[in-house]
C-alpha cells in the first residue's frame, strides 16, 4: 500500500509530484503480488533507485525474480531481509517496505562485496573510488559534505568488524551507517540483495550523493552502571566468551543481573546488556545466546582482556524522541528518516507493552527501515542502537 502521509507530508497527488522519495509497504504474501504493489506506488519517469527491506518468510528466489521482472534489470535495487520492518504505519512483520529515490535529487552507486574475509584496505579503496566516481559522473552535488554510505551486511557473518573498519578508512570523511540483515529472529539464514539475487556471506555498499541536507546519527537508551566484568577466556573467531571474571560466563552474567542461568533468554539480554567503553562512549556488546557449556555467544566481536560494563536502560521511547527533536532542530522537519533499529530494542519495547506507542512515534517522525541483527556507524559494529540517516527537505531548490 502506498502511504504518502509520513512526516507530516500531504497525502495527495501533489505529494507524488513534489517529493523526491516515495514509500510503499506491501503485506502481500505472494512475491509477485507484493512487487506489483511496490511498483504501482514507486514507478515514475525519474525513479533512479529502490531500497527495500523484506521479511525472510518470502521465497527469496521468487522475490528476486519478481523484482527484476517487474522493475527491469536496469533499475538499481538494493535491500536485505529483516527481523521486522519499519513501515509508514510503524512496526510490522511479514511484508516488504521500499523507498524510491528520484534520480534528480539522489545520485546512487552501489556494489556487492562477496569475499568478506578478504576485504582489505586496497580492495576497499578501489571500491569506494569506483562508487564515488560513479556519483561524480551524475553531477548532482560535490562529493564532500553531500554524500553518505549505507552498508547492508549478512547478519550472521563474523566479519562485520573487519569489513566496516576497512571501509570506513577508505571512505575518509564520508559518513556511513547501516544494518545487519535479519531473518525474523530465527538466527539461521540472512541475505542481502544485489542485481537481481539474494546473497549470504556478503555485503552491499550504497553511496548516496544529494544536494538535500542530511545527518547520519546513532542513539541508545542505555546508561553505564558501576559493575564490570572482565573477559578472561574468549574464542574471538566464534564471538564466544567462555569465562567472565574467571567464572563460567553464563554464571557470572546471571549473578550480575540476578537471574538463574536457566532463565537467561533474549528478553533478559535485551534488558541487561554489556558494553565496552571507548573514549567517553559506551558501545553495547549484545549477547546472542547461552551455550550448553555455559559460554555466551555475542553479536559483536569479543576478545580476552576487554572490560565489559553493565548497562541499565532509561526510557527507550523518550531517548528516541529526544534524538529526533535534536535532529529536527538542526535540519528542520525531515522528508524521511531511514532507520536501522536493533531487534533487541523491539523485543524490549514489546516486553514493556509499548509497541503501539513506538509505532506511533516512528510513524509521526517519518521513519522507514528495519529491525537488524546489528548496526553500523562510522565503521563500528554496534548493538542495541537506533542508527540511521535523516534526510531534510528542499523547497524551491533550497534546504528548509
Amino acid at each position: 500500500m502506498l502511504d504518502t502521509s509520513i512526516a507530516g507530508l500531504p497525502s495527495s497527488d501533489t505529494f507524488l509530484q513534489e517529493t523526491s522519495l516515495r514509500i510503499v509497504y506491501s503485506e502481500q504474501r505472494d512475491p509477485w503480488a507484493a512487487v506489483e504493489e511496490l511498483a504501482a506506488g514507486l514507478c515514475h519517469a525519474e525513479l533512479g533507485f529502490v531500497l527495500f527491506f523484506c521479511s525472510a518468510e518470502y521465497s527469496l528466489a521468487t522475490l528476486g525474480e519478481a523484482l527484476s521482472g517487474t522493475f527491469g534489470e536496469e533499475l538499481p535495487i538494493s535491500g536485505c531481509t529483516t527481523a521486522g520492518e519499519i513501515t509508514p504505519q510503524g512496526y510490522s512483520r511479514g511484508g516488504i517496505v521500499a523507498i524510491g529515490f528520484d534520480r534528480r535529487r539522489f545520485a546512487i552507486s552501489r556494489a556487492l562485496v562477496t569475499d568478506l574475509a578478504g576485504f582489505d584496505l586496497l580492495r576497499a579503496q578501489r571500491l569506494t573510488e569506483e562508487l564515488l566516481e560513479d556519483c561524480r559522473r551524475q553531477s548532482l552535488a560535490p562529493i564532500n559534505d553531500h554524500s553518505f554510505a549505507l552498508t547492508l551486511l549478512d547478519g550472521l557473518s563474523s566479519c562485520e568488524e573487519q569489513v566496516l573498519a576497512t571501509l570506513d578508512a577508505a571512505l575518509g570523511s564520508i559518513p556511513s551507517f547501516g544494518g545487519s540483515a535479519g531473518d525474523d529472529n530465527r538466527l539461521a539464514h540472512t541475505h542481502v540483495f544485489h542485481q537481481g539475487c539474494f546473497h549470504s556471506q556478503a555485503a552491499v555498499v550504497v553511496v548516496v550523493n544529494t544536494p538535500q541536507p542530511f545527518e547520519v546519527f546513532t542513539t541508545h537508551h542505555l546508561r553505564p552502571r558501576s559493575e564490570k566484568l572482565v573477559v578472561t577466556h574468549a574464542d574471538r573467531e566464534r564471538r564466544r566468551v567462555v569465562e567472565l571474571n574467571a567464572l563460567p560466563a553464563a554464571e557470572a552474567y546471571a549473578a550480575l543481573v540476578g537471574c538463574p542461568v536457566d532463565e537467561l533468554d533474549e528478553q533478559v539480554f535485551a534488558r541487561y546488556p554489556l558494553a565496552v567503553r571507548i573514549g567517553e562512549s559506551h558501545y553495547v556488546r549484545s549477547i546472542q545466546r547461552v551455550n550448553e557449556d555455559g559460554s555466551l555467544t555475542f553479536y559483536c566481536a569479543v576478545e580476552n582482556g576487554i572490560v565489559l560494563t553493565a548497562m541499565q536502560p532509561v526510557s527507550i521511547l523518550s531517548d528516541l524522541s529526544c534524538t529526533f527533536d535534536q535532529l529536527e532542530a538542526k535540519l528542520g522537519a525531515p522528508e524521511l528518516i531511514i532507520g536501522c533499529d536493533c531487534f533487541l530494542r523491539r523485543l524490549e519495547i514489546e516486553a514493556l507493552g509499548q509497541r503501539d506507542a513506538a509505532s506511533r512515534l516512528l510513524r509521526e517522525r517519518g521513519v522507514i527501515g528495519f529491525n537488524t541483527y546489528g548496526e553500523q556507524h562510522h565503521g563500528m559494529h554496534i548493538n542495541q542502537t537506533f542508527t540511521g540517516v535523516v534526510i531534510g527537505r528542499v523547497e524551491n531548490g533550497r534546504p528548509c
